[in-house]
């Protein structure tokens, strides 16, 4: 592989050094495609072993406050879900994790088996598919099952200190999204004030959650690998963990349903509720789930702007972001009816 960035490949090899890789052994590097944050590179061994390396931008590319720090999140995640479960996941070989800037942070792990997801033709028949989202809903299931004692919040402490309550802490996320959209001047449906006394008037329900619990919170389809087993295909592993929290298990549902209905995945959730998981989708779980799903809509809204994306994403993001946002915002207020997908 060629480098344009002398200084890259000077962190990629001292990152492979600090998983006792030098140079020399690899046969083969590529970038992989995808992120929005990291530069992600799949490096393989002369002996065939495949390994996943992550590198955070430099101090020049302009981040969100919950992305500080945020391959320490990764790592941590994966250590503690991994000492924990039997869910497949990477197996971390090294990690640095600073301030998200410095020449030495970085995240070296296992390569995984399997396809996103997403990228898999659309040719999978029902039966395998409900097969495999049951069996998703176990692995989610298991990891709910890991808690926390410091206390809610993003494991980094990047928006703040880890919170007595879920209330209190997931209101810092908010505030921190909506400082980014301030300095990052991003149109938002409504005035942040506004929008930060919506969230806090509903805000009351997310006090019956009393236990942190690790949430991946970005369990879309491009996360989830799927590999062809024996007996056909299977869940290869659960990736990209950047960013998870201690919170809420029920906020692991937005991803996991990304613009559709989690009632509507009966698969899933037949797993999930097999494998111990509780999921009760009263007033109370849909005003929570509603106020999750707005604070993913509100990140990939404001995200947009640092990232640079082009028109037709930002079109895409309009559309199915910002409007049905706007929307619940509006019910929230008293001005319609709120949607929520």
């Amino acid at each position: 592989m060629e480098f344009d960035d002398e200084r890259q490949h000077d962190r990629l090899t001292a990152a492979l050094a600090s998983a006792g890789v030098t140079w020399d052994e690899v046969a083969e590097c590529r970038e992989l495609d995808g992120g929005t944050f990291n530069t992600v590179f799949r490096v393989e061994r002369g002996d065939g072993t495949g390994l996943v390396v992550k590198l955070p931008p430099g101090p020049a590319v302009p981040v969100l406050r919950h992305e500080r720090g945020i391959l320490g999140t990764e790592a941590s995640y994966y250590r503690a879900a991994r000492a924990a479960t039997r869910v497949p996941l990477p197996e971390v070989l090294a990690s640095h994790s600073g301030d998200g800037a410095a020449l030495g942070d970085h995240l070296v792990m296992s390569e995984c088996p399997g396809t996103p997801w997403s990228q898999l033709p659309d040719t999978m028949d029902a039966g395998t598919r409900a097969r495999l989202r049951t069996a998703l809903g176990r692995h989610v299931a298991a990891l709910h099952t890991i808690t926390g004692d410091e206390g809610f919040g993003y494991p980094a402490r990047s928006v703040g200190p880890l919170r007595a309550t879920w209330r209190a802490a997931f209101l810092d996320m908010v505030d921190a999204i909506l400082d980014d959209a301030r300095r990052f001047g991003v149109r938002l449906p409504r005035p942040a004030d506004d929008v930060r006394a919506l969230f806090a008037a509903q805000s009351p329900v997310l006090d019956e959650v009393r236990v942190p619990r690790l949430v991946h919170f970005d369990l879309w389809d491009g996360n989830i690998l799927v590999d062809q087993g024996p007996d056909g295909p299977r869940i290869g592993a659960l990736i990209d963990a950047e960013r998870a929290f201690w919170g809420d298990p029920l906020a692991e549902f937005v991803s996991l349903a990304l613009f559709d209905d989690i009632e509507d995945d009966r698969a899933f959730l037949d797993g999930y509720r097999e494998a111990g998981g509780t999921a009760v989708f009263d007033t109370s779980a849909r005003t929570r789930l509603a106020l999750y799903r707005a604070y993913l809509y509100l990140i990939m809204w404001v995200e947009a702007v640092p990232r640079r994306f082009g028109a037709e994403r930002r079109a895409w993001l309009e559309r199915e972001v910002a409007t049905p946002l706007a929307a619940v915002f509006d019910g929230w207020s008293g001005r319609g009816e709120a949607r929520t997908a």
